[in-house]
């Protein structure tokens, strides 16, 4: 069976044993769990002992499906390995792990996945590596929040199918990895704030970000990042691309907290729109930024998400 293998990485401004408490305790799963955002009532079974060899954790849930995780080697402050068992919506058995090395920031984690796929899923093994690892990446970054400061600035707020629109933008078209979309957009909006200064465009409007093209095998974003316009606003301008949306209907979530957990919003709609079975538009999906920095608290970023849907 072809097999594939994801790895994550963050540094946590803490000492590998304390690391290695968290992450071996299934009961801290529920906090940082990039998964259970989506669905945070599904059903959750920890073994009575929650950190030790042979403990488990199991879920069950309508968008989650069923599993269960079982530890199989915990070397205290260095790593764990797990064996995840997938029941629904497909069979599997995959193999998981944690690394735990000093750093000089404090422990480099390191969060593994070692799996196969039916021979004829093997056009699936790219797109399965991306989703798995940007998810990996969410998980990494809450408990990273969380280990350093007790909490997390990230909540998801669910509005569902609603009608929205027409929507007319423009920005600077960008492209970068999925991981490095934060850094990619700010420099996106730094172009297009100097060239709609430069040209006397208006930007009182909301600050908008359009992802008009997703490459699952590369796990690279293209996107468009600027500023809502009028419908009488000529733009004149090489450096600025116009994108426009009639209205209709989307899928809409708002995230509230730091942006470097905004990848849940968007994890906990794509998420649900599989699981309606709703089919989305061939266009940009965008997000659109409520507050912004400085006149916002970070754990009060309010961004807007949607997901085009068909009429």
């Amino acid at each position: 069976m072809p097999a594939y293998q994801v790895s994550r990485s963050v540094e946590i401004q803490c000492d590998p044993e304390q690391a290695f408490e968290a992450v071996s305790n299934y009961r801290t799963w529920t906090t940082w769990s990039p998964w259970l955002i989506a669905e945070p009532e599904a059903k959750v079974t920890i073994s009575q002992n929650a950190s030790s060899i042979g403990s488990t954790y199991a879920w069950d849930g309508k968008v989650t499906g069923a599993g269960e995780l079982e530890h199989q080697v915990l070397e205290r402050g260095k790593r764990i390995e797990d064996e995840l068992r997938f029941k629904r919506p497909f069979k599997t058995v995959c193999q998981t792990s944690f690394h735990f090395a000093p750093s000089r920031f404090g422990t480099k984690v390191t969060w593994n996945m070692n799996a196969k796929l039916p021979w004829f899923m093997f056009w699936m093994i790219p797109m399965m590596k991306t989703f798995i690892a940007m998810d990996y990446q969410r998980g990494l970054a809450m408990l990273k929040d969380w280990i350093e400061t007790g909490s997390i600035p990230s909540r998801c707020s669910v509005h569902g199918k609603k009608s929205i629109g027409p929507v007319r933008m423009a920005g600077v078209v960008g492209r970068c990895s999925v991981f490095d979309v934060g850094s990619s957009m700010e420099q996106a909006f730094e172009q297009a704030r100097s060239e709609f200064r430069r040209l006397g465009l208006p930007s009182e409007g909301e600050m908008i970000s359009v992802y008009t093209r997703f490459r699952m095998g590369a796990g690279e974003f293209e996107y468009i990042s600027g500023w809502m316009i009028p419908p009488a606003v000529e733009v004149k301008s090489p450096r600025l691309k116009v994108w426009t949306l009639p209205a209709g209907p989307a899928f809409q979530v708002d995230h509230v907290g730091s942006y470097r957990h905004l990848g849940n919003g968007w994890g906990v709609a794509n998420q649900l729109v599989r699981h309606q079975k709703l089919k989305q538009q061939r266009t940009g999906t965008f997000e659109i930024y409520r507050t912004t920095p400085p006149d916002t608290p970070e754990d009060e970023f309010l961004t807007e998400i949607y997901l085009p849907l068909r009429q």
